[in-house]
């Protein structure tokens, strides 16, 4: 390779791309290669074709609606599959997730690897597909994922602190919580990043003032609602997203709560939901499509035999002041 980009004035990697029959290179480029080979003789080495599994699709698994949340990622492996070179096969929708897709995927011909997107399926079934010795990446993981998995994901205890360090020097100290399922990876290190916070202004986080479901806005809104009804209410609501938050600006107004001079409310993502609310939303800025990115670089390493150093990557999210945070109310605390 090395005489061949000598002759041709081309680099090492560029001579190789086109030996190892990657798409994607301009038909000069290949031309001047294959003349150089010519020239060379049988000294010369011979094109090869990929191995099927390093040529096959990429299949995309991401069992939701495509919202401006998973759109966002799914968009962003979209693309970057496509400055790769590779085929996408997409199984998104909320029907999906009664599919027993992942035992089945090594055995499906012309797929080469996979991006699962927040898996709904148990642990046990990834290290399975791990022991077949099927590439794979986890974007966003819901549960803890084995530490040889490679998997990628906001920093999620880092946004959280942040933003209740942010309320904190609003002078919050009585802060609801408006969390995710305990069990889900993102629920359990927010509410260790919100405790965290607490902790350097001197505060206890307080059980009695969390809720945790799914976090949908008829989820924020029922939340938000029992909270703001305790004989001493919050003086602020963190919400696990955007849309829970949403839903906890609903029951303020319902209560006749002015956001923020009279409760403050915060949310999370920051998608575009954030800033159509009124007031817009001080929330966290995860990022969603460097999310989709970095799943796609990981699993381009592996499909090409790299050795990975970094499997879980974790993503610095941004914290984003809007107008929906202000100084705890007079009388407050």
């Amino acid at each position: 390779m090395r005489d061949i980009a000598a002759e041709t004035g081309l680099s090492i990697a560029t001579v190789s791309r086109v030996l190892n029959g990657y798409p994607h290179v301009a038909p000069r480029t290949r031309d001047l290669v294959q003349q150089a080979v010519d020239r060379l003789g049988t000294q010369a080495p011979a094109a090869r074709t990929p191995p099927a599994r390093h040529r096959g699709a990429v299949y995309v698994r991401c069992p939701y609606q495509l919202t401006d949340y998973f759109g966002l990622i799914v968009s962003s492996i979209a693309e970057t599959l496509l400055v790769h070179g590779r085929h996408l096969i997409l199984d998104a929708g909320q029907l999906a997730q009664d599919e027993d897709v992942l035992p089945t995927l090594p055995d499906q011909p012309g797929i080469g690897g996979a991006i699962l997107i927040l898996p709904p399926e148990p642990s046990t079934q990834l290290e399975a597909l791990r022991d077949r010795g099927f590439p794979f990446v986890v974007a966003d993981p819901r549960t803890p994922t084995p530490r040889d998995i490679p998997a990628v994901s906001a920093a999620h205890f880092a946004g959280a602190r942040a933003l209740t360090a942010h309320l904190a020097e609003l002078g919050h100290r009585h802060i609801g919580v408006l969390a995710g399922p305990h069990n889900w990876v993102a629920g359990s290190a927010r509410l260790a990043g919100h405790a965290s916070a607490l902790a350097d202004v001197g505060v206890l986080a307080d059980p009695a003032l969390v809720r945790s479901a799914e976090p949908t806005t008829e989820f924020g809104y029922r939340a938000a609602g029992e909270l703001l009804d305790l004989p001493r209410r919050p003086t602020a609501l963190a919400g696990f997203n955007d849309k829970a938050a949403v839903g906890a600006l609903a029951a303020a107004a319902e209560r006749g709560l002015r956001v923020p001079g009279d409760l403050s409310v915060t949310g999370f993502d920051d998608i575009d939901l954030a800033q159509a609310t009124t007031p817009r939303l001080t929330t966290v800025r995860q990022p969603l499509e460097e999310m989709g990115r970095m799943a796609v670089s990981l699993l381009a390493r592996l499909l090409e035999r790299h050795q990975l150093e970094a499997l879980h990557v974790e993503l610095t999210p941004e914290l984003v002041i809007r107008d929906s945070t202000g100084p705890v109310p007079a009388g407050a605390s």
